[in-house]
């Protein structure tokens, strides 16, 4: 029996899609959080929390999409016509994150506040760009004859709409409890008390789109709500309900604890999108294997990717590590 490297690469690939999510989710966070936090020195700490690893964060967005174009060319050519403008917007708005966090850095400090609201453009724009990919993908790609025969704005529905606002208060709750690990005194006082009412929005765009999707796709309701799936998967939501409480009351004194259930509530939902549209690329349409270059394309880059993975991995706990401990006060990255 043959390897099934389709499988692999479908493994990697979310895998790397998750990472990204929980990587530069709490780094687009913090700069959406530039909205509500005025206070010069306390931007500067937020932005000094994560100045040593937020642009190697984006590594992984970049092999997802390469393993996609190298194990599944079908799914990636229909995904990006079908996405061709939120991509692009998403792309520009991490073009301008990026600059902004550099240019803020040599600005005088009479200007230092357009970059700060190009930072928090950027990153919502990307944000809400992802959040609004994501919605379109789970509602599914028109396809026929393996081609995507759709128009270029079907990304515009009340859902991706929806999916869209629903991972800016994710993004945002992220980076509000990477904060409140990462800093202290009045700056993790005001983020604490910030993130109690995103723990409740993430909550609420949580059941509102586990409740869509089953309603608008017969073949998710069937997945989650016939005998005996529902036995094996109603675990599923009861824990994602359990870690949005301790998350709110580990919110009152905890500082580590609320970075780590935000993070197991994201990869909890993450987890139930995976189990809704298993086993296909493109929803509703094609499967990992239909969709699949030829195994011996598959099995050349495997290689490559499975020996260069473990030091991406390495290289970026390391990273964490050295600049592990919080950002004092008045120790800012100007």
């Amino acid at each position: 029996m043959g390897v099934d490297t389709a499988l692999i690469w479908a493994m990697i690939i979310a895998f790397g899609v998750m990472l990204y999510v929980i990587a530069d989710g709490f780094d687009l966070g913090i700069g959406i959080l530039f909205a509500v936090i005025k206070d010069e020195d306390h931007r500067g700490q937020m932005v000094h929390s994560i100045a040593p690893v937020w642009d190697g964060n984006e590594t992984w967005l970049v092999m997802g999409g390469a393993g996609l174009m190298a194990a599944f060319p079908i799914a990636y050519s229909a995904i990006l016509s079908a996405l061709y403008i939120p991509i692009i917007l998403m792309l520009l708005g991490l073009i301008l994150r990026g600059v902004a966090f550099e240019a803020r850095l040599k600005s005088r400090n009479r200007s230092r506040h357009l970059w700060d609201k190009a930072l928090f453009g950027g990153s919502f724009m990307a944000t809400f760009s992802q959040g609004v990919i994501l919605g379109t993908y789970i509602s599914g790609i028109e396809m026929q004859n393996k081609m995507f025969s759709g128009g270029p704005m079907d990304w515009v529905s009340p859902f991706s709409l929806f999916c869209g606002i629903a991972l800016v208060v994710a993004y945002s709750l992220l980076g509000a409890t990477w904060l409140i690990m990462k800093t202290q005194g009045q700056l993790q006082s005001s983020l604490r008390t910030m993130a109690r009412p995103l723990v409740l929005l993430m909550a609420l765009f949580i059941a509102g789109v586990s409740i869509w999707t089953p309603l608008a796709h017969g073949d998710i309701a069937t997945r989650w709500f016939s005998v005996p799936n529902i036995f094996w998967l109603i675990p599923l939501p009861v824990l994602t309900a359990c870690t949005c409480t301790y998350l709110y009351r580990s919110l009152a004194k905890g500082e580590f604890m609320p970075f780590v259930m935000t993070l197991s509530t994201i990869a909890l939902g993450y987890l139930g999108l995976l189990i809704s549209l298993w086993p296909n690329v493109i929803p509703h349409e094609i499967t990992i294997w239909e969709a699949s270059s030829p195994a011996s394309s598959q099995g050349f880059t495997l290689v490559g990717t499975l020996l260069i993975l473990p030091l991406i991995l390495v290289y970026s706990a390391w990273s964490y590590y050295v600049f592990r401990g919080k950002v004092r006060d008045h120790e800012a990255y100007h």
